[in-house]
């Protein structure tokens, strides 16, 4: 075993692949105007970037259109000038969703650029434009790999972007202040890559090449941006964020009469140095943050909604990516958020004050500590409680690091006079320890990971334990998971679907290239799934006969026939309408088809689709949703999300026709105003949901929201219309202003 360890660690040590040409950035003492036009004398003698290599749907060629970058800095802004060819003559038709800002997909036009400040090829900023002038600015970890899971368009900040269309070509003019970013003072390059999508030839490219088979956001293969002089220490580096909201409700189904609040409160981020940032928070309202998107719940285990809220986004990895999916020491929800059973939706649950210290203590090793004080709610009964995390990583050899976790949750007793005293008998623990594992060429990623969790109980069996192993190339993607979890581990504020299993879930994709105009790519797949514990034997398995196509268009098409078994250690209604529950001790095994399309994104109706269907518990299900949507470019988007669920089950057990849609009207009048109104239907909770909120964003990361929340007792479903809506739940409206000072 030892020695199998070792000849990990050395596989990881080996150096990287030899490396591309850099991009030098000199200088500037003119001004640089961010307009989109590329009249500065600067632009002239700027070293370019160009030669862009194909990255979809091929990786074998230069591209098919030219691309140039430039790039110089002054001593407040990096700037960057992009010119993007095309082959229409006149003026491009470009796709864009929207004018909202953090566009996403891969069927949008955009040019963005990535900056790896450490050089560690494992976290990086990413900003991006498009045609529109529309900009996106986000974080990538974990290397960029991970199936869209280390990519998060969530992060904002402050930076400068313009856009012009011309015959031939669009330009984009870009400033970056220094004091946006974090970075290692004294490096003489970062390493830094550019991609481009392109609609019109459904093209993507980058600068550094980027193999087909890995993520085009993946850092390993990223080329050097040389400065000519190394970078200092940036001047002060603080921004204080104060809030007001005033608010409107009344609860109906508890009779309360109209309620009334005004709130005031804040965040500051203050730079500690280039590379570490402390974020405060005080009295934080997130009422403007999107509403979750309902499911239909048929699942025995709780849902994973994903966190939102920018107080914990940035460096969010160092918190939340302990542990692999599914089981997460640390979930950031579990702060603040809490459900309203009454309402059937997530609320929030106030907090009095939140500090979090984040970044890099040097070039190898990154910190982060998250100290958190949420009230008493009597309505929802919640104790006053007070969430303490502490986190370092350590980067060994040139890609992998170390990581450890310390989480304490503890209770406290909150007095109407607002002091806090600690009760010691109530508190949830977690220690933990990951090693992530990353190749200089990105062809093997893996975790091994063991953490325990501790209370006042002071029980045995409270450990979690797994090894992830990943292997791609351009022919071969082979997975596997191992996991062993204690039947008492208990991460309070982390997410455990469930605990007390042994589980392996292998998986193995082949992938075929054909030279055709239509399927880029294609290839079966085997998996299978199991879980078993020391009491039961077998608890769930599935295995999986797969096959997928992914199109030149960027549509995509996945299949798999599935066998499964499930075996019931508690009782469970299979329609989750608490209904008579099939007995605990019963077990079932069945044949299931699970199949989805999407379509071609560039589309003006665009549309997905997607299906699992077959033997269902004792009965059987079928099941058919997606989501459907029209683009009116520029201006925004019209959409409808639905999902049917047809379960069949025999006397005494109930049947039922589920029915969850949710038409959304996403209009952007300007680059500035925005304006989203989301109704949701969910029959399995008998509940009408309407959320609409506008946004004026009048000063860069400064707004003005306008929020109307509406819950109704939806009475009436037939023939697939809703016929009658039953009596209002609760309702409020917001009003919220945001200011972002620089001092």
């Amino acid at each position: 075993m030892r020695h199998l360890i070792f000849n990990i660690f050395l596989l990881f040590s080996l150096p990287s692949f030899s490396q591309l040409p850099g991009l030098q950035i000199g200088a500037t003492k003119e001004k640089v105007s961010i307009d989109g036009y590329l009249d500065e004398e600067i632009w002239q003698s700027a070293d370019v970037a160009n030669h862009f290599r194909q990255y979809f749907p091929s990786d074998t060629s230069r591209s098919i259109i030219d691309t140039e970058i430039r790039m110089a800095y002054d001593r407040n802004f990096i700037y960057i000038a992009a010119k993007m060819f095309n082959r229409a003559p006149g003026l491009g038709k470009y796709v864009t969703p929207s004018l909202r800002r953090d566009f996403r997909g891969e069927a949008n036009d955009g040019i963005s650029f990535v900056f790896d400040t450490f050089k560690d090829r494992t976290n990086a900023f990413i900003f991006g434009v498009n045609p529109f002038g529309v900009q996106r600015e986000g974080l990538i970890s974990n290397g960029g790999s991970g199936n869209g899971q280390s990519f998060s368009l969530s992060w904002d900040n402050k930076w400068y972007a313009e856009a012009k269309q011309f015959d031939g070509y669009w330009t984009a003019e870009i400033a970056i202040p220094f004091k946006t970013l974090r970075f290692k003072e004294g490096l003489s390059s970062w390493y830094i890559n550019f991609y481009r999508i392109d609609s019109q030839t459904g093209e993507r490219s980058s600068w550094s090449p980027i193999p087909r088979n890995f993520d085009i956001s993946s850092l390993a293969f990223n080329r050097e941006l040389i400065w000519d002089t190394p970078l200092e220490k940036p001047g002060a580096n603080v921004s204080v964020i104060p809030y007001t909201a005033m608010s409107q409700s009344k609860d109906f189904e508890q009779g309360l009469p109209q309620a009334g609040t005004l709130d005031f409160g804040g965040d500051a981020k203050v730079g500690l140095g280039p590379a570490l940032n402390l974020d405060i928070t005080v009295n934080p309202d997130f009422s403007q943050v999107d509403v979750d998107q309902q499911v239909t719940n048929l699942d025995r285990f709780e849902i994973f909604f994903p966190e939102r809220r920018q107080f914990f986004l940035e460096n969010a990895d160092l918190f939340s990516d302990f542990g692999v999916d599914r089981m997460r020491p640390f979930f950031s929800r579990r702060i603040g958020i809490a459900e309203d059973t009454v309402k059937e939706e997530n609320v929030q649950n106030k907090i009095h004050y939140g500090v979090r210290l984040s970044g890099k203590i040097n070039n190898n090793l990154r910190v982060g500590l998250l100290n958190m004080h949420a009230a008493k709610d009597e309505n929802l009964g919640l104790l006053a409680t007070n969430y303490t995390v502490a986190t370092f990583q350590q980067k060994v050899f040139s890609r992998s690091n170390i990581g450890m976790i310390f989480i304490n949750k503890q209770a406290f007793q909150d007095t109407l006079g607002g002091e806090f005293t600690l009760s010691p008998g109530h508190y949830n623990r977690i220690i933990g320890l990951d090693y992530n594992l990353a190749s200089p060429d990105n062809k093997w990623a893996g975790k091994f990971f063991y953490h325990r969790s501790m209370n006042e109980l002071q029980l045995d069996s409270t450990f979690a334990m797994g090894v992830d192993m990943a292997y791609n190339t351009l022919k071969w993607e082979i997975s596997s998971t191992i996991q062993n979890i204690g039947a008492n581990y208990n991460p309070e504020t982390g997410y455990a679907r469930r605990v007390n299993y042994h589980r392996l879930a292998p998986t193995a994709w082949y992938n075929f290239y054909p030279n055709s105009k239509i399927i880029q790519s294609h290839g079966p797949g085997l998996d299978f799934d199991l879980y078993r514990n020391q009491f039961y034997g077998v608890t769930d398995y599935d295995y999986n006969f797969m096959y997928r196509m992914k199109f030149t268009n960027t549509g995509f098409f996945n299949i798999r026939l599935r066998r499964e078994f499930v075996f019931l250690f508690d009782p469970f209604d299979p329609t989750n309408t608490e209904s008579l529950e099939l007995p605990s001790g019963s077990s079932y095994a069945n044949n299931v088809v699970i199949a989805r399309y999407f379509s071609d994104q560039r589309k003006k109706f665009s549309y997905s689709l997607s299906t699992r269907s077959g033997g269902y518990f004792n009965g059987n299900r079928v099941n058919l949703e997606g989501s459907v949507g029209y683009r009116l470019q520029p201006y925004g988007m019209v959409s409808m999300d639905f999902a049917f669920n047809r379960i069949r089950l025999p006397e005494p057990y109930a049947s039922a026709d589920l029915v969850l849609f949710g038409p959304k009207f996403d209009l952007t009048f300007t680059k500035n105003v925005f304006w989203t109104t989301f109704f949701q239907y969910n029959s399995q909770i008998s509940n009408l949901n309407i959320n609409s909120r506008l946004q004026w964003r009048f000063k860069p990361v400064s707004d003005l929201f306008i929020v109307y929340t509406d819950n109704y007792f939806a009475s009436s479903f037939e023939h697939g219309e809703l016929i009658s809506v039953g009596q209002p739940k609760y309702r409020s409206l917001v009003l919220k202003l945001t200011y972002w000072l620089n001092l």
